[in-house]
């Protein structure tokens, strides 16, 4: 990761972290999660788009059962969360008396969190808990039990290692800073 700035939609990012920096952070998490759920099954929730890189990593370093399923929500608009949450793609798997994992990318407002776990809490889980790659506790609107955080960062527009910014700058394997 160099010192080079990039630039998207004609907005300018700066280096921020880098592949080694998130891959300690996703590494330490994966053996947290390992050891809490130790002979169990988990169901790792992932939420996507923006989940997906972080749940490759994640569940590549998860030491034991578990299985996975994708699901898509949409809230987000431009560099702004919308607030509004669209259920694209909802959850098929019968989970009821399973443990639940959220695989998110990012928390911020947590306007997702807050419309998907009563959703999901109805369908019956054992239990369910969040993990999510980037947290935002000055952006937080919604009260959230937030057991597994990778990294907290500022209140920053961020881009990279799955967090796009209109589509693009996913791919990135560092994260870049709005500046």
């Amino acid at each position: 990761m160099g010192n080079s700035h990039i630039t998207i939609h004609n907005k300018a990012f700066r280096p921020y972290l880098s592949a080694a920096h998130l891959d300690e952070a996703v590494a330490r998490l994966a053996t947290r999660i390992s050891a809490d759920y130790a002979g169990r099954r988990p169901l790792f929730v992932v939420v996507l788009t923006g989940g997906f890189m972080f749940a490759s990593d994640l569940l590549k370093r998860y030491i034991g059962e578990c299985e996975i399923v994708f699901i898509r929500v949409a809230s987000y608009e431009g560099t702004a969360s919308s607030g509004v949450v669209q259920e694209v793609l909802g959850l098929r798997e019968d989970v009821q008396g399973r443990d639940l994992i959220i695989i998110e990318d990012i928390v911020d407002t947590g306007t997702t969190m807050h419309h998907l776990l009563p959703t999901l809490q109805a369908k019956g889980p054992a239990s369910v808990e969040i993990a999510t790659l980037f947290f935002k506790p000055e952006s937080l609107k919604h009260q959230l039990d937030l057991r597994y955080v990778a990294l907290e960062i500022p209140n920053d527009f961020v881009v990279g290692y799955g967090l796009d910014y209109d589509g693009l700058g996913r791919n990135l394997p560092d994260v870049y800073v709005a500046v």
